[in-house]
């Protein structure tokens, strides 16, 4: 025990011995018998031996614990005020949001509406260019049947001309005419 310890434990212990001598006379004046002081020295010198043994080992420990309690103590109000200001700071940065989110709208909803137009003019473009394709194959299309359809009236004409002239020259021709046309046109063909 050190003697710090002791000088303060000392007056405690001798005011406690004072009031139970003090009890002591009040129970021999009421008419109870005295107490031993002797076994009652023993009792008080155990009581310290005890005390004093029980300091000597435990006394070191429970100083540590409660030195090492106070640390961690300190420690954690420590890491708990440094989580608060993290915690502070973390909710600055979400107002800070919160208060941008209405301009953060405003800037998303523009783009959108960019994005829309941009969107709308490729679409308009698209079936401008795809329209145009489409006229040119009609007019394509037009054409081949334009010229179908000519080559196959050509075809028709020419067909009933021959037939018309051969109608008129069978009337007209006789024999040897015949003959020298067909004489005529196979040497033209020959000599081609």
């Amino acid at each position: 025990m050190s003697k710090r310890t002791f000088r303060n434990f000392l007056p405690a212990f001798l005011a406690g011995l004072l009031v139970l001598a003090g009890a002591a006379e009040v129970l021999a004046a009421e008419g109870h018998p005295a107490p031993r002081w002797g076994d009652f020295a023993w009792r008080v010198v155990n009581l310290v031996v005890f005390v004093g043994i029980l300091w000597y080992f435990v006394g070191g420990l429970a100083k540590r614990f409660f030195r090492g309690r106070r640390q961690t103590i300190k420690d954690t109000l420590d890491e708990l005020e440094k989580r608060r200001g993290e915690a502070r700071e973390h909710l600055a940065a979400i107002e800070a949001r919160i208060a941008n989110l209405e301009a953060e709208r405003r800037a998303i909803l523009e783009e959108s509406k960019e994005q829309a137009a941009r969107l709308r003019q490729n679409i308009v473009d698209e079936a401008r260019r795809q329209a145009g394709q489409i006229v040119e194959q009609a007019r394509r299309a037009a054409e081949n049947e334009g010229r179908a359809l000519r080559d196959q009236v050509r075809s028709t004409l020419a067909d009933e001309i021959v037939e018309a002239t051969e109608k008129a020259l069978r009337g007209k021709l006789t024999e040897q005419d015949h003959d020298r046309l067909i004489a005529n046109s196979l040497d033209k063909v020959v000599l081609r």
